[in-house]
């Protein structure tokens, strides 16, 4: 019985190989069968482990060499070809024209006077000569009235002057300070500042004949710090010359203002980029200072200020700032706009800084004041450098 078991067993087992071997290409599929029926003989044995690593190899090479499969077309869709362009080129350099440092004697600065919310350090405004001239209006040059001879024979801007002189072989520096009179401390440390200084008095402060006159006393000038309308939004003040009011209110607010003390020079802005840039607002303001015999110090808030073009037609003695003080409220920033402020008297042989009566700016005076004229320059007034430049009556 045992013959009749194997002998089926061995005819299912050749019929399962001669299956496998139908499934391999050609000469490959023949010689394995070959190799199968010498399977029973060492050899053959052998020899068939020798032809199954061959057709390994030849069917791997077989379909390692059919062309590759096309790529997909996801590959060529536009978000591979974003993915491969290149990352876009950084912003050039700054000019290298704003590394160069600041000459030893630079020009006159053009910085203007910092009103609530600007910063003119930086933006500082274009210089005069970038300003395209404006057309003069018929109009306008109807509100300018003639000259008026100063009342009392000595115009006011002399006779209330402190007693001060430009010299021809040394740099002079104006000091002015702002906004005095409101807070009444700090305005009494700045009148026992080292003088002589030029002091502009708020006309809405309390109790300033009583300040004016200790002020004077102390050897300083004194001048009425007018409020006029800014270009930004801020409060200039009760009674400040605005834009939008008749002409008849504006009259009567500068008298009212011009009436708050006595003894004083002259006339400075306090604010007013808005009202100081419309010439036809400016010029009846700057006719009746000329005709009470003041001059009017231009504290230049706006580059587009009209004081300037009116001041000569009307004979009007006149002075414009250049450079203020205290844009950053701190000793160290001060000190630099002082140094600065000497560099301009020592160019154009004047020199005028406006300041306020803020704690870092009396300190920082209060150090500089007794030191400047040990290095060759003389502190005057307001009126010293009117006279000596000749402008106006």
């Amino acid at each position: 019985m045992a013959p009749s078991r194997k002998t089926p067993a061995k005819k299912t087992g050749t019929r399962s190989r001669k299956r496998k071997s139908a499934t391999l290409p050609g000469a490959i599929g023949r010689a394995f069968a070959a190799a199968q029926r010498l399977g029973s003989h060492p050899v053959g044995l052998a020899l068939s482990v020798l032809v199954a690593l061959a057709a390994t190899v030849i069917t791997a090479n077989h379909f390692l060499s059919r062309p590759m499969t096309p790529p997909a077309p996801a590959v060529q869709t536009p978000v591979a070809q974003v993915a491969v362009k290149p990352p876009p080129l950084p912003p050039p350099p700054p000019p290298a024209a704003e590394a160069v440092p600041e000459p030893a004697d630079p020009p006159p600065l053009g910085v203007t006077e910092p009103e609530p919310g600007t910063n003119p350090d930086a933006a500082p405004p274009a210089p005069a000569a970038a300003i395209p001239p404006q057309p003069e209006k018929p109009v306008e040059t109807a509100l300018l009235p003639p000259p008026q001879p100063p009342r009392g024979g000595t115009p006011a801007w002399q006779r209330n002057a402190v007693p001060s002189r430009v010299l021809p072989d040394r740099p002079a520096i104006a000091i002015v300070i702002d906004d005095m009179g409101l807070d009444r401390k700090r305005s009494a440390r700045v009148v026992g500042l080292p003088a002589p200084l030029t002091l502009a008095w708020l006309p809405y402060a309390h109790d300033l004949p009583a300040q004016t006159k200790t002020a004077r006393a102390a050897g300083h000038e004194l001048m009425v710090h007018l409020p006029m309308e800014p270009s930004v939004k801020a409060d200039p003040g009760p009674n400040a010359l605005l834009s939008s009011l008749p002409a008849e209110e504006i009259r009567r607010r500068l008298t009212a203002a011009l009436a708050s003390f006595d003894g004083y020079v002259g006339v400075n802005n306090h604010m007013g980029s808005r009202f100081t840039a419309d010439r036809s607002l400016m010029a009846p303001v700057l006719a009746e200072i000329q005709k009470r015999g003041l001059l009017w110090l231009d504290s230049r808030t706006t580059p587009n200020s009209a004081a300037g073009g009116l001041a000569g037609p009307l004979h009007l003695p006149f002075a414009g700032r250049d450079v203020f003080l205290d844009n950053v409220e701190t000793v160290t920033a001060v000190r630099t706009q002082l140094s600065r402020t000497e560099a301009v008297a020592r160019h154009q042989g004047v020199a005028i800084a406006i300041g306020h009566p803020h704690d870092a700016t009396i300190d920082a005076l209060a150090a500089w004041l007794p030191e400047v004229q040990k290095r060759g320059f003389t502190l005057v007034t307001i009126s010293a450098v009117v006279r000596a430049r000749g402008v106006g009556g």
